[in-house]
């Protein structure tokens, strides 16, 4: 395999794109000047290395300074809701509806569905640490966000299970919580994803949640 294959199939693991495209990054990269290659790989070592993810709700961050610790913006935001949490599948999901400006609770990034892993990768699902950042919290709604893809819907129903179950085992004897599980509302196509929704849509799906 010579060095343009090889830089040929990295691309084609990235997501969405496929060997044409890749192919096409490939060639564009090859025309660059060596400056501005350099630039690139620069950027891209300079994201991984300062990069971390939230202790909280595993959105990347890049701290300020070493006072910031283990938590994002929005994690560290005293002014957001902390009885409010949203999962959703990706950051991207995340800064969709952070975009809108209408939601002011917390996050929980999940990492993916069930259905688009393989076997083996099913346990980079943060379904163990989902359940302990329920359990250690007082959350009153929890809104399962994941895009309305059979994949998604799929892996909704296990995440609502596992807040009954997580819920059921902490709740205290003789009373009863006022909680209660959401989803977006339908403003979100079947078969869509929040990502390439547009802020409007994502306003209303968050507003007529039920």
């Amino acid at each position: 395999m010579d060095s343009v294959e090889k830089l040929i199939n990295l691309f084609k693991k990235f997501p969405t794109v496929g060997s044409r495209t890749a192919g096409r990054f490939v060639y564009y990269l090859m025309k660059l000047p060596k400056a501005r290659v350099d630039e690139l790989i620069s950027a891209i070592l300079e994201v991984k290395n300062k990069i971390k993810l939230c202790e909280n709700c595993f959105n990347p961050f890049e701290p300020f300074d070493s006072a910031q610790g283990k938590l994002c913006l929005i994690c560290q935001n005293p002014a957001r809701n902390k009885n409010l949490l949203c999962v959703v599948e990706k950051e991207t999901d995340l800064l969709s509806l952070e975009n809108t400006k209408k939601y002011s609770g917390l996050y929980f990034i999940l990492g993916g569905t069930i259905a688009t892993m393989r076997p083996e990768e099913t346990s980079q699902l943060r379904i163990e640490q989902l359940k302990k950042r329920i359990s250690i919290s007082n959350f009153s709604e929890i809104i399962v966000a994941l895009n309305s893809t059979p994949e998604g819907r799929t892996t909704s129903v296990l995440v609502e299970q596992i807040i009954r179950e997580v819920w059921q085992a902490t709740k205290t004897e003789g009373s009863e919580p006022n909680r209660r599980i959401t989803h977006l509302a339908r403003g979100i196509p079947v078969g869509g994803e929040l990502e390439y929704a547009d802020e409007e849509t994502l306003e209303s799906a968050l507003e007529g949640r039920k």
